[in-house]
């Protein structure tokens, strides 16, 4: 799909806007759902959420099993009890075979996403004595390649991005502030939308990220010119946005709490402003961030705390770094100085080119999984 530059009026933004709520306020997707399957969809997903999953994994993971319900019902499959090996794998083919409507294929990440959905699924009903046993026990998972990032914003698109906010307006301050956090403390679009105007300290210069991705709170630093706009958006912005009774950090143009959708949908808006053709939105933010200090020569190590990676690969673990020292190495690495200057990297080799791959290669992961979930949502 190709984006076309958008002019900042009112009458763009209102359809674009338009758009967007109704997306949101699509219908139930449990609608169509054959009745002989609701009931253990549903016990499914209080039984994660009393295992203390995320909602964001109960949500995902629903719509994914939704899906495969509907396929079923396509094949006269009412309940789980017919469940065998040989449907799962015919399940599995459809989607290696499965087309978007702009005739790309469904990613890998995403396809190994449903299955291991499928597999939790059957792991449930195994356990709760609705099956002998898990009939996706023996599904062979499609193999997941190292893949580097196909777009990498340059710091000069960067530059360009932060230009087409008018920062006299609420909302462009508002959104020239979410490009700046963003950039700076590279956190997943559903940690920025989760932030509260209390999970900022501006004296110590760090975010806190609570129930991250796997439920970890970690601190992240901020830099001083992130910081600033910040400061000015919640000063200057938020209260005249916001309907207030919320704490949320972020208010959509209608002063409700922002969600992560809406929050990629400015940044998308901002790209195309900005003549920006490249697939993805605030996760280009964030491979930015990772890519840019690491080519200043940040340790992939605080790299990985500050993106908050349990590890690099399933058999490497790093130790724990001090705040402190995130702290100065962002202070050290990451382009957008203080003095608002955007300094491009200087590329050398340091001899740890290996790690920064499978660095960026972890973080490219994470965005066809945030793709896939969003593809989900919709």
């Amino acid at each position: 799909m190709s984006y076309q530059p958008v002019r900042p009026n009112k009458r763009v933004r209102g359809r674009r806007m338009a758009a967007y709520s109704r997306r949101v306020s699509r219908t139930n997707p449990d609608a169509e759902m054959p009745s002989t399957w609701a009931a253990y969809l549903h016990a499914h997903a209080e039984w994660l959420r009393m295992m203390a999953y995320s909602e964001t994994t109960v949500k995902a993971g629903h719509n994914a099993l939704v899906d495969f319900v509907r396929w079923c019902a396509l094949r006269s499959i009412d309940r789980p009890q017919q469940l065998t090996l040989k449907v799962l794998e015919q399940y599995q083919r459809s989607l290696f075979l499965y087309r978007k409507a702009s005739g790309e294929p469904l990613s890998t990440g995403g396809q190994v996403q449903r299955l291991q959905t499928l597999k939790r699924f059957g792991r449930w009903l195994a356990r709760e004595g609705y099956l002998p046993f898990n009939p996706a026990s023996e599904l062979s998972m499609p193999r997941m390649g190292q893949r580097l990032p196909r777009s990498i914003l340059s710091v000069a698109e960067i530059g360009r991005m932060l230009a087409q906010a008018d920062v006299m307006t609420p909302t462009g301050l508002r959104n020239r502030a979410i490009v700046e956090v963003l950039y700076s403390t590279g956190l997943r679009r559903s940690e920025m939308a989760g932030l509260s105007t209390h999970d900022v300290d501006h004296a110590r210069r760090l975010v806190m990220v609570r129930e991250g991705k796997g439920r970890r709170d970690r601190l992240v630093p901020i830099g001083k010119r992130a910081l600033g706009w910040l400061d000015r958006y919640v000063l200057e912005a938020r209260e005249e946005l916001t309907t207030g009774g919320h704490q949320a950090m972020w208010v959509t143009d209608f002063g409700e709490p922002m969600d992560a959708s809406y929050l990629a949908h400015i940044v998308k808006r901002m790209m195309e402003s900005a003549g920006i053709r490249k697939t993805g939105s605030c996760h280009l933010l964030r491979h930015a961030m990772a890519t840019h200090m690491l080519d200043n020569g940040a340790d992939t190590r605080f790299i990985q705390a500050m993106l908050g990676h349990a590890s690099l690969s399933s058999t490497q673990i790093y130790t724990m770094v001090s705040v402190e020292k995130l702290k100065q190495i962002h202070a050290v690495t990451h382009p957008a100085r203080a003095d608002g200057v955007m300094q491009e990297p200087e590329y050398e080799d340091d001899g740890e080119v290996a790690d920064a791959v499978s660095l960026l290669a972890a973080i490219d992961a994470e965005a066809a999984e945030d793709a896939s979930e969003e593809s989900d949502e919709r």
